[in-house]
């Protein structure tokens, strides 16, 4: 199953094809909450309940057309947006090489069996149809495109054989990234610099996260073209690894790092992000001192 958040007022669809079916209905059975509100996505929590009742309303429900629809973050309120820095070999080696990734920062040519995975702000996520503010226009700004996994249900100290279970699905993830000798956290955390989309893949439909072609391109022109089986740490040792540090909770998000080809962006492009069986997007890159986008 395909789900996707549309429209000003989140609106939930079924995507079938070209089309989406608003089951926002389907959202009648989330149990209601009083404050202190749960530190989980309580769709995602909840998601085979969901899933059931979105099927079961489906045949009835509104259609729109796919295109023209602004898309959100499938996910709303992911707990974590957990980043894995230097995931695959080439990208490490096109670090090493470029003065204007590292800064002659060490830790930023390390990879990510020695310097682990980071977080980022839960502030930065955003949907591909609200697409990228970006800041500091002084310094470079570049997009990475990363397979983005949610977690399903609570993990801790999870083994690698069992991670697959603990996942909701799977999406696209924009790890967008201002260049410089700060921390990673500071510097990926901007408001849009985690793009997440088009919809949540449901675990069913991608039995296999380890091997899915993905790429980018920046106004027509293939920049980073690569496969998940290339990543140094795969989707199952990410979970492993993190769940050993902090207990993953429904609805938090694993980037899981980016191939080669990692390459400027400026106001005014026009990215196209895909992953096989997942799907594409696209975004459009702004300004931050244009502030609302529509």
């Amino acid at each position: 199953m395909r789900l996707c958040r549309f429209g000003d007022d989140s609106r939930l669809g079924l995507v079938e094809d070209t089309r989406v079916r608003d089951v926002s209905a389907a959202l009648d059975v989330l149990p209601a909450y009083r404050y202190p509100l749960p530190a989980v996505d309580v769709l995602i929590e909840n998601l085979d309940a969901v899933c059931e009742r979105a099927r079961s309303i489906a045949p009835e429900a509104e259609v729109h057309e796919l295109e023209g629809l602004r898309l959100l973050s499938p996910v709303a309120n992911p707990g974590k947006i957990i980043g894995a820095p230097l995931n695959y070999v080439k990208h490490v080696d096109e670090v090493k090489a470029d003065a204007g990734i590292h800064h002659n920062v060490a830790a930023h040519t390390a990879p990510i069996h020695k310097m682990g995975v980071f977080l980022k702000a839960r502030s930065a996520l955003a949907g591909p149809g609200e697409g990228i503010r970006l800041r500091k226009l002084d310094r470079r700004n570049d997009h990475e495109v990363e397979l983005a996994v949610v977690i399903g249900k609570p993990a801790n100290n999870v083994a690698a054989g069992d991670a697959l279970e603990y996942v909701a699905g799977y999406t696209i993830g924009l790890d967008l990234t201002i260049r410089g000798p700060e921390e990673r956290c500071l510097r990926k955390s901007p408001d849009t610099y985690a793009v997440v989309g088009p919809w949540l893949v449901t675990r069913d439909e991608i039995p296999d996260p380890g091997n899915l072609d993905l790429s980018v391109s920046v106004n027509g022109v293939v920049r980073q073209d690569s496969n998940t089986r290339h990543m140094t740490m795969g989707v199952e040792r990410l979970i492993e690894f993190a769940s050993a540090f902090y207990t993953l909770y429904p609805g938090d998000i694993i980037m899981t790092g980016t191939p080669e080809g990692v390459s400027p962006l400026a106001p005014g492009d026009r990215i196209r992000a895909s992953i096989e069986g997942v799907g594409a997007m696209d975004v459009q890159v702004h300004p931050a001192s244009t502030g609302q986008i529509a």
